[in-house]
C-alpha cells in the first residue's frame, strides 16, 4: 500500500502574528490596581492587548465586587474585581498596570494599602506601567525620583516636586517602568508595555 504524505498549507503571516503575540507574554500575571473612577478606555484597550499577547490579567482593588469606570464626561461601566486588594500579594503577580483618571488615582494616592502594593513592585524590580493620573501613586510609594515619567500634563508640578524629570512624549520607558500622557498614547502605550513585560526581571532596573 502506498504511502500517504500530508501537505498543510502554509501558515498565513495573520496567523503566524497572531500565534507570536499570544506567546509573546506566555501567561504572564498582571495586576491592573483601580478603584472607582478609573479611566474607562485606559484599562480595557491595554487589557485587550495584554490578553491578546498572552498575559492573565486581573483587577485588583480595595473595592468588593465590582469597579465603576469613568468614561471622559461621564460614568462609564461596571467591571468585576478579579482579587480585592486585601487578598492581593507581590507573588501573585509578574506586573502592573496603573490606568488612569482622575478619580481613581486620587483615591488609592489616600489609601496606605493600595500604595504599598504599588511599592512591593517596584522594591521587587518588577516591571510597572501607568498611564495619565496613574504616576499620582507611583510618587505616593516613594519611587518617581530620578525617574522620567510621562504624564497627564497637570501632574507635571507633582513629579518635579516628587524629584522626577516631566517628559512630554506619548510613551517613555525609564527601566522598569513605562509611562504615557493620555487615551491618545494609547497605541504606543500597549507596544511598550508588551515589550516590557515579556523581558525578564533581570533586565529591570533596580529599586532606588
Amino acid at each position: 500500500m502506498p504511502r500517504l504524505t500530508l501537505r498543510f498549507k502554509e501558515q498565513s503571516p495573520n496567523f503566524r502574528e497572531a500565534h507570536l503575540a499570544a506567546q509573546q507574554l506566555n501567561g504572564k500575571r498582571v495586576a491592573i490596581l483601580v478603584t472607582d473612577g478609573f479611566e474607562e478606555v485606559e484599562l480595557i484597550k491595554p487589557r485587550e492587548a495584554l490578553n491578546q499577547a498572552g498575559a492573565k490579567t486581573q483587577i485588583v482593588s480595595p473595592k468588593d465586587g465590582k469597579v465603576k469606570s469613568w468614561r471622559f464626561t461621564e460614568w462609564g461601566t461596571e467591571l468585576p474585581v478579579d482579587v480585592p486588594l486585601n487578598n492581593a500579594t507581590i507573588d501573585q503577580f509578574d506586573a502592573l498596570l496603573l490606568p488612569g483618571g482622575v478619580i481613581s488615582p486620587d483615591k488609592l494616592r489616600m489609601q496606605p494599602e493600595a500604595v504599598n502594593f504599588v511599592k512591593s513592585f517596584f522594591d521587587a524590580g518588577k516591571p510597572v506601567a501607568a498611564i495619565c493620573h496613574g504616576p499620582w501613586t507611583i510618587i505616593e510609594a516613594g519611587h518617581a525620583r530620578g525617574r522620567k515619567i510621562a504624564s497627564w500634563p497637570s501632574l507635571k508640578t507633582d513629579i518635579r516636586n516628587a524629584g522626577a524629570e516631566w517628559v512630554d512624549q506619548e510613551v517613555v520607558r525609564d527601566g522598569n517602568l513605562v509611562t504615557s500622557r493620555k487615551p491618545d498614547d494609547i497605541p504606543a502605550f500597549n507596544r511598550a508595555i508588551i515589550e516590557l513585560f515579556s523581558q525578564s526581571r533581570e533586565q529591570a532596573r533596580p529599586a532606588a
